[in-house]
């Protein structure tokens, strides 16, 4: 954890010195224009604001590194693969609902490209997918 913590961090300084070098840049190819019509404007706020969300993201990460009372199993080189190992709850790899919720979302999505009578199908397709998802193991492996 305390890698990720310096990576976000290091990924905060590169995107800073980035902008700061990027606009720069803009300002000197352009001589004969002021300043701040010199500035390439997207880009410039699109770099500043990947140096906030990787500061953001390197704030938090670091605050959960702290709040978690120690090294996780998976951050020391001498832990076993069972220490980390603690239950995820259960997972069923042969379930065909995970697929007919994808076809919902792509349903609803090409609605919005193609036309909107569509989105109502893809939202009832949607409500079937997550109750037969949901209910799946209701009366056993494989029920109807």
């Amino acid at each position: 954890m305390k890698t990720n913590v310096n990576l976000w961090w290091l990924l905060a300084g590169f995107f800073l010195l980035v902008a700061i070098v990027y606009t720069w840049w803009n300002i000197i190819a352009y001589p004969e224009l002021a300043w701040y019509q010199a500035i390439e404007w997207v880009g410039t706020v699109a770099l500043f604001f990947s140096v906030f969300m990787a500061a953001l993201i390197g704030f938090y990460v670091s605050r959960v590194h702290k709040a978690q009372g120690g090294e996780l199993p998976e951050d020391i080189l001498t832990a076993d693969i069972d220490d980390g190992d603690p239950e995820m709850g259960e997972f069923s790899p042969w379930s065909w609902w995970p697929i007919v919720l994808a076809f919902s979302a792509a349903l609803a999505m090409i609605g919005f490209a193609v036309g909107t009578f569509m989105i109502p199908i893809g939202l009832a397709v949607f409500v079937i997918a997550i109750v037969g998802w949901v209910f799946e193991y209701y009366r056993g492996y494989f029920a109807r």
